[in-house]
């Protein structure tokens, strides 16, 4: 009979497909599931419709069973011989992400020379790859199925002839209107003008206001790109990417397929954009009132017994603050059967979505030696409030009893792909007390949430920084427990991707700096080619296993205790001695100059 693994925070949990579908179907005819103590009511479609009292309390979620979380992820770890084997098991590698527009809007590939200056220096450094966005909106610009990869072509090939990886991101969003945007590259201009015919093909908020950042998920499946769906629309890209870069992949070069799946190309809706006046720390809107999404919300409604359930209209707008609404109050909306069912198909459609264009990329890519990776966001304003309310507009249902991440890591154990969080250089200390930021138990959070799934996890910094407070945040979040000498660590990352190249981050002091990181991340081992074969090695790509019902991915909502982290990292750049000695050296050096 065939089975289905899941590692879980108590180690290995396998359901037998035909016994468990059966019985689930069983349940779905009864129209509901009771999940753990907490008695949890989901519809057939796995849409709440009840739940546990909330708890008064901040922070990640914490435990609410007796059961004892395992010590560290399941992997199928190599036999490690030497000493520096087992050093080479805590190597953590160093990827930095291209600038924006490396390869320009008109599709040309911009100051080549320049930049083989930077991936020299990148080399130099023992850096051991590059991450690049690879823009729909400049490959198939001018007409359907037209794909244009000669620009990309130069690229990788310089990637490659300086000796560096390759993460390519598989970018359908537009760039420009996010933190850190400084280039605009639009989705295709035909897809656009599909778009003006008919504006519900993108995010719509409850005034009306579109955002072609991306295209809502709510057109996935609706064939209205000359025949196609939104979701052939990414699959025929990806096909293409692989017939069009096939050298590059059977040589190696291309460790990480990062599938774009929403605004940034994070898992996400574009929840809270600058163009739209959003500012920091604003809750944010839901982002679900095209006619697409209006239409399954009203069909998942009446199939729950509830055609009079309408969508959110007491949830704010872009800047208001959570106590400023009626939905994310104290005892609001949100707490109630019909907030929760909302929030539940809200985030639900996201897992679907990210589930489905995955699939169709692990089909593109089987076989490919290398692996699929998918983002998300790094959401830590209002989060040590009860309500969240800037993670639930984004899609993240995430609260103090509720565990909005555990889910989407495990859609993601089906393709065995990598879990990307981003700023993992924060700190709380550093952010303003208004907006109840947690960025260091969401970034404990969300990647326990991976481990307890037994996927791999992987990081970036959200923002630009140089200084060594940065670097050793960064350092302990990829690390939590330290190096062990012995052989793996009891918690690693699989690879942190540094934002972002510039001439800043070269320059004399934050060069030497960011080289000492970078040696750090490597546990002090020098340059290793190829080292995942000292922790989880790159195989074919196998195909995807049997998709997970949502009624089996709703049971990881259930709050489990995060991984506990050392307070500080074992592999510090330095501090503050150190930060004054670059003080001193930058005034000697400005008065030789």
């Amino acid at each position: 009979m065939t089975s289905i693994s899941y590692l879980g925070g108590l180690g290995k949990r396998t359901w037998s497909l035909r016994t468990e579908f059966h019985r689930r179907i069983q349940m779905r005819e009864r129209q509901n599931v009771f999940t753990g103590r907490s008695r949890k009511v989901y519809t057939s479609d796995g849409l709440l419709l009840g739940g546990p009292t909330m708890s008064k309390r901040f922070g990640a979620p914490q435990a609410v069973t007796s059961e004892a979380p395992s010590m560290s992820p399941e992997y199928e770890m190599p036999t490690l011989l030497t000493q520096q084997e087992k050093m080479l098991a805590n190597y953590v590698p160093v990827y930095v992400m291209l600038p924006l527009g490396a390869v320009a809007a008109e599709n040309v590939f911009e100051k080549p020379e320049e930049l083989r200056n930077q991936l020299k220096k990148l080399r130099a450094a023992d850096v051991d790859g590059v991450m690049v966005d690879v823009w729909w909106g400049i490959i198939e610009a001018l007409s359907p199925k037209k794909y244009d990869w000669s620009a990309y072509r130069q690229l990788f090939q310089m990637v490659k002839e300086e000796g560096l990886k390759l993460q390519a991101i598989m970018s359908f969003h537009q760039c420009g209107g996010n933190v850190g945007d400084i280039v605009n590259i639009s989705i295709p201009q035909w897809v656009r003008d599909i778009g003006k015919k008919d504006p519900d093909i993108f995010y719509t908020n409850r005034a009306g206001t579109r955002n072609e950042e991306y295209l809502t998920i709510g057109v996935d499946n609706q064939p209205l790109f000359e025949g196609r769906t939104a979701a052939e629309l990414y699959s025929d890209y990806m096909k293409s990417f692989r017939e069009n870069m096939a050298d590059f992949l059977e040589a190696g070069l291309i460790t990480d397929i990062e599938v774009g799946l929403g605004p940034a190309g994070e898992l996400r809706y574009p929840s809270y954009p600058q163009p739209q006046g959003w500012v920091f720390p604003g809750i944010g809107e839901f982002q679900c009132y095209d006619k697409y999404l209006q239409a399954d919300f009203k069909e998942a409604a009446t199939k729950a017994g509830h055609p009079e359930w309408e969508l959110p209209d007491d949830a704010g707008e872009y800047n208001d603050t959570p106590d400023s609404t009626k939905f994310f109050a104290e005892n609001g909306t949100y707490l109630t059967e019909k907030g929760k069912f909302f929030l539940t198909w809200y985030s639900n459609k996201l897992i679907e979505h990210g589930d489905q264009i995955l699939d169709a990329a692990n089909q593109a890519f089987l076989g490919c030696k290398t692996k699929l990776a998918a983002k998300i966001s790094g959401i830590h304003w209002w989060y040590r409030v009860d309500n969240h309310a800037a993670e639930l507009t984004a899609g993240y249902y995430n609260l103090n009893n509720r565990d909005g991440y555990r889910t989407i890591a495990r859609m993601l154990t089906r393709h065995d792909a990598i879990l990307n969080f981003t700023c993992v250089e924060m700190r709380d200390s550093e952010q303003t007390a208004e907006a109840k930021s947690g960025p260091e138990e969401l970034v404990q959070q969300v990647l326990s949430a991976g481990w307890r799934e037994g996927i791999e996890v992987a990081c970036e910094n959200a923002l630009n920084r140089y200084e060594r407070k940065a670097y050793n945040q960064i350092l302990r979040n990829c690390r939590p427990n330290g190096v062990n000498r012995d052989g793996p660590p009891k918690l690693r990352v699989t690879s942190m991707t540094y934002l972002r190249l510039s001439d800043e981050l070269l320059k004399a002091i934050n060069y030497r700096i960011f080289k000492t990181f970078v040696r750090k991340m490597h546990a002090d081992q020098d340059y290793c080619p190829d080292p995942s074969k000292y922790f989880k090695p790159i195989k074919p790509m196998e195909r995807s296993k049997p998709k997970i019902p949502i009624e089996v991915i709703l049971e990881a909502t259930e709050p489990m205790k995060p991984f506990p982290f050392d307070p500080v990292t074992d592999m510090s750049v330095g501090g503050d001695f150190a930060d004054f000695v670059d003080d001193i050296f930058n005034k000697i050096t400005s008065i030789l100059n």
